[in-house]
């Protein structure tokens, strides 16, 4: 009996050594006659009759749990202006690969490239850059056409935004003039650069080819960075052609051996006229679309909050793939395997770089930010005051536009937001602990 058990679980053996024999049937002595009689006909498995105590059952790996929303996050943190931003990839890592590309350079072999990294486009994320595209197009027309009928304040001083009536009492001001006003906001009518911050990159025909130098930065022209990354993932914009290749390049360390050519950049359109608006750009979002009827406002709000989150989840899609770089000192944005050279860099230190910028890998909130503000639960009550600055939660612009608006807000934002917690008045704030 033992040989049979231990050929199953050693655990086990251990066990029915130490149990006593009972002359009397219990129960426990029929389950292990049971046991053993299917043992005998060969048709017990481990998972049916007998578990090890020291083994846990086993769980399907295709079912996933989902992790509960928490109740209360923490907002961004504010990045000091007096010093580098983070790097999103540990540094330990990009210090292994530049020196296994050394390495490799070294010995003369060529770096192993992938598409995008090659030149080529990727065909499964050809579709996907439309899509964002066309969202990005939605989320443009949805906020300038909101903005008709939700008020928006900016500070005059500094770059605080605030969606109600009017504007918040909370002293927060950080601009040059803030110590007069005692840190209250200069509050001025805003607008959609205040939601969708215009975050702008040079446009490339060949983001393999010269890379822009200080002297030849205003021979090309700038377009919002999504846009631009949309462009090199395979959409093709008649006014902003991009070099298509067909063979891909080879590098040996960081040198290109084979690019094929350089091939003559045509002008910017805009040059001509810059004064010509096109859909996918904010300029002028307001003149272009008229404002919504009343019983639209709805169905505006919610589309312009679907295409926010699929422009967002689309961006980081993208992302994974294509090369963006971001300054680690200021809000400079480029989209390419290499950063450009003009040097107007005028953050931290910037006299030690001659104006350079700082390039490193980017994330999604450098590219398409997500401004977060002030969440105001009514908008027509009285405004939000220092006193209680710790019970308000806060939001990103354009989901606290589309909520005013009458729009469903996702689940993931409602942490922030801080939708539980019951404002106290403010003789009573000084009773909460």
């Amino acid at each position: 009996m033992e040989s049979i058990l231990q050929g199953i679980c050693p655990c086990v053996c251990a066990v029915v050594c130490k149990t006593p024999q009972i002359s009397a049937p219990s129960s426990d002595n029929l389950r292990l006659k049971f046991g053993l009689e299917r043992l005998k006909k060969r048709e017990l498995t481990i998972s049916e009759t007998i578990f090890c105590a020291s083994q846990r059952p086993r769980q399907n790996p295709s079912i996933r749990k989902e992790k509960p929303i928490p109740q209360n996050v923490d907002f961004p943190p504010i990045l000091p202006k007096k010093k580098k931003k983070p790097f999103p990839i540990p540094f330990k890592k990009i210090q292994k690969a530049a020196r296994e590309d050394k390495k490799l350079a070294q010995m003369g072999i060529e770096k192993p490239l992938e598409p995008p990294k090659n030149g080529l486009l990727v065909p499964d994320l050809i579709p996907l850059a439309y899509e964002v595209l066309d969202a990005w197009k939605v989320l443009i027309k949805g906020v300038a056409q909101l903005l008709h009928t939700i008020p928006v304040y900016g500070c005059s001083e500094c770059s605080e935004v605030h969606v109600a009536l009017e504007g918040h009492q909370i002293k927060d001001c950080l601009g040059p003039t803030s110590r007069d006003r005692h840190s209250l906001h200069s509050w001025v009518r805003g607008s959609i650069d205040d939601i969708l911050v215009p975050i702008e990159s040079y446009h490339l025909y060949d983001p393999f080819g010269r890379r822009i130098k200080h002297e030849t930065r205003f021979e090309y022209d700038r377009i919002p960075a999504v846009v631009e990354l949309c462009i090199q993932a395979g959409v093709d914009i008649p006014e902003y052609p991009s070099r298509r290749r067909m063979k891909p390049i080879r590098m040996i360390g960081k040198k290109v051996i084979d690019r094929g050519g350089f091939l003559e950049e045509p002008k910017p359109w805009r040059l001509g006229n810059p004064s010509s608006p096109v859909d996918f750009d904010t300029y002028r979002a307001n003149e272009r679309f008229p404002p919504p009827l009343s019983e639209d406002i709805p169905r505006i709000a919610q589309e312009t909050m679907d295409a926010y989150d699929f422009v967002r989840s689309g961006v980081m899609k993208l992302m994974k793939k294509y090369t963006v770089k971001a300054c680690g000192y200021c809000s400079e944005v480029h989209v390419g395997p290499w950063g450009h050279n003009a040097k107007f860099c005028g953050a931290f230190k910037h006299q030690w770089r001659d104006g350079k910028h700082g390039w490193q890998d980017a994330i999604v909130d450098e590219v398409f930010p997500p401004n977060c503000v002030w969440h105001v639960r009514d908008p027509r009550g009285p405004p939000l005051r220092s006193a209680l600055k710790r019970f308000y939660g806060k939001a990103p612009a354009v989901v606290e536009v589309c909520m005013q608006a009458g729009a469903q807000v996702p689940d993931r934002y409602k942490p922030m937001m801080r939708l539980d917690i019951i404002v106290p008045e403010s003789d009573e704030a000084k009773l909460v602990a």
